[in-house]
């Protein structure tokens, strides 16, 4: 199959907001793909690489050749191309890395050129998400959408199970939780309130209530002697976490899977700076990190994905010393919640997890079964630039550039970017805004990024706030998205650095 034809696709999916047709013109893609080229061009719809990592980036595709005049490049040989690159490395890895882009981008037209420079720094924006993929497959494949979703969740990606897919619904059938082999996390959808929650998770029933720990989200697994450590990508860190594998191979049972998280702690036992823990993924020593389970997916030749969080929590209890399960209430009572999440919030955690009894581990969905609560906080800041959309944002100005206000010099200290929480609407209006705010005007559309007079307010919501040598204010905001644009507020008048800072934990 051309690339050309994926490209065609990606556009198609990208200019349409109708799910059913976008659909159709994935499933119409897969359908014609050929059986060595399913897998590929199933990631490729979806907008990424099946490599996880190929050393390229933004500054190693700032220039590239002069486009082909005609589409030749099929997916087995981009595929081929981005294998070969992933595993450049050592002395003389850069030259031959800019070699081979220089090869592949060389045979590739206008459009895939794009195309490829998109899906290789994540910002194909086309609206095809992997529930989307999923329905197209299952269309395309002519198999129950419910056997390709929880296929893909037990296999941990819908890539994976493409191939069996057409292969039938029994093919579909045979894979199965396998002990070694991470599956896709359960999810949690959110609720403003601990009431809100109650209600969505356990409509008047008694539920659990589980601390919300930010830390690392952990899957371990254990057969006889060895110990995999995933993350909630489904990255293998078990070289990195030997805490965690110590405290796995001390349970009793030489067999299970189980789900948590590890965190950093402080000397007083209260949850260190998330940062901290996250470094641990990037080989940092000098930080040990405790594991915490908050359920058990099987146990003992028996899997319990399907069994009711009740029976879950039991098995878990039974396996895990309460050392190492996440603290949990459970109740019906408001009030109750209620008191349980104030503690939890003085011991220094972000929020809780509200969580149904009755319902299985649906891996890989986020539904009514988990419901997080945590608290909202918002800040007022300035854009500082704002920086060109690509995919579906393709010709708008997207990601910006936040700022708040240091009194101490009189100046602006950026704390990070997004461009989540952006409508189309908005997405509209602050092109046509920042076009007008941009300090160089004229030469807007030549730069990735463009410069405005820090003058356009805007109302942030955020998740916390973490440590960060990245900006000179030495703070970033973790989960920033936007609540709305304030035309009320003067720049002069937006929240100031030391204020940031007050949200350390």
């Amino acid at each position: 199959m051309l690339l050309a034809d994926v490209v065609a696709t990606s556009a198609t999916v990208a200019a349409t907001r109708s799910r059913k047709a976008k659909v159709a013109a994935i499933a119409a893609l897969l359908t014609s793909a050929p059986a060595d080229e399913r897998e590929t061009v199933t990631a490729y719809v979806g907008g990424a690489l099946r490599q996880r990592r190929t050393g390229l980036g933004w500054r190693g595709l700032s220039s590239l050749p002069p486009p082909a005049a005609t589409s030749t490049l099929t997916v087995s040989e981009v595929h081929e191309a981005f294998e070969a690159l992933s595993a450049l490395s050592g002395a003389g890895s850069q030259a031959a890395r800019a070699a081979a882009v220089e090869e592949l981008f060389g045979r590739a037209t206008d459009e895939e050129q794009a195309w490829l420079r998109g899906v290789v720094t994540g910002a194909v924006r086309q609206g095809a998400l992997d529930s989307l993929v999923q329905e197209a497959l299952a269309v395309a494949a002519k198999v129950p959408l419910a056997a390709v979703r929880r296929a893909a969740m037990l296999a941990g990606s819908t890539v994976a199970v493409a191939g069996a897919a057409f292969a039938g619904v029994e093919a579909l059938g045979e894979i199965g939780l396998e002990v070694g082999r991470p599956v896709s996390p359960m999810l949690a959808s959110s609720a403003p309130t601990v009431a809100d929650a109650l209600a969505k998770a356990g409509t008047g029933s008694p539920v659990a209530v589980d601390v919300k720990l930010d830390g690392i989200r952990i899957q371990v697994h254990r057969w006889d002697h060895e110990v995999l450590v995933a993350t909630r990508s489904l990255e293998d860190i078990t070289a990195r976490l030997p805490e965690v594998v110590e405290v796995a191979r001390s349970l009793p049972s030489s067999r299970f899977v189980l789900d948590g998280e590890a965190l950093a702690l402080a000397d007083d036992g209260r949850p260190r700076p998330f940062q901290e823990t996250a470094s641990r993924t990037a080989m940092t020593e000098g930080v040990v990190v405790t594991p915490y389970f908050f359920d058990v997916l099987h146990l003992d030749g028996e899997d319990l994905l399907d069994a009711s969080a009740a029976d879950r929590a039991a098995a878990l209890d039974r396996l895990v010393p309460a050392e190492h399960r996440v603290p949990r209430l459970v109740t019906a009572d408001p009030g109750e919640a209620e008191a349980f999440v104030e503690e939890t919030l003085r011991s220094g955690h972000e929020g809780v997890v509200v969580k149904s009894l009755t319902a299985p581990y649906d891996a890989g969905r986020r539904g009514a079964a988990w419901v997080k609560v945590k608290p909202v906080h918002t800040l007022d800041l300035v854009v500082l630039a704002v920086e060109w959309g690509s995919g579906r944002r393709s010709g708008w100005l997207s990601n910006i550039h936040l700022g708040a206000r240091d009194p101490a010099t009189g100046g602006l200290v950026m704390l990070g970017k997004t461009f989540k929480g952006m409508t189309d609407e908005m997405l509209a209006w602050q092109t046509e805004r920042f076009t007008e705010l941009a300090l160089s005007p004229s030469t807007a559309r030549e730069h990735y990024v463009v410069e405005v007079r820090p003058e356009q307010v805007v109302e942030i919501a955020f998740d916390g706030v973490q440590r960060s040598t990245r900006y000179r204010g030495g703070v970033a905001l973790r989960f920033a998205r936007v609540v709305r644009y304030r035309d009320d507020k003067p720049a002069g008048e937006i929240d100031t650095i030391e204020t940031v800072r007050g949200h350390l934990p």
